[in-house]
């Protein structure tokens, strides 16, 4: 019961999905306080991606490779432990969650800034207001 196998799939877009073959999910005992049961219960689960050997294309390998991050080993395994729930299933969905969003949050394209002019409504408004002030702040001194 220790070494159970389970199926998982992750839709990433419309282009890109994962599938199950390359996912390895393995149900081990989970750490910590839990009384008799987590002695004789598989709940935790241990999941395990292989960048490399996966099928996901060049440019989300390329920046899951490049990123320095503690799930992801030199080697360029993916290995996430989920033990938060009581439940195998739940903690199976989790792991797969918490891929899901590693892959996504690290292939995330930044959009660059381009550098744009001020209008000349905005100059005008600003000069505006800077008038404003001045003549405020002129009336609030002392007369000579």
């Amino acid at each position: 019961m220790a070494n159970q196998r389970y199926i998982a799939m992750i839709v990433l877009s419309r282009h890109v999905a994962i599938s199950d073959a390359e996912i390895e999910i393995t149900a081990i005992r989970a750490q910590g306080a839990g009384g008799q049961h987590v002695n004789k219960s598989s709940t935790a689960i241990h999941l395990r991606f292989d960048i490399h050997a996966s099928s996901l294309p060049d440019f989300y390998k390329q920046r899951l490779l490049a990123a320095r991050h503690h799930l992801i080993t030199p080697e360029g395994v993916v290995i996430i432990k989920a033990q938060e729930y009581r439940s195998q299933e739940m903690n199976r969905e989790a792991a797969l969650k918490r891929l899901e969003n590693l892959i996504s949050e690290l292939t995330v394209v930044v959009k660059s800034r381009r550098p744009t002019r001020p209008t000349l409504a905005s100059k005008k408004r600003r000069l505006e207001s800077k008038a404003r002030k001045s003549t405020t702040k002129s009336l609030r001194s002392r007369p000579l």
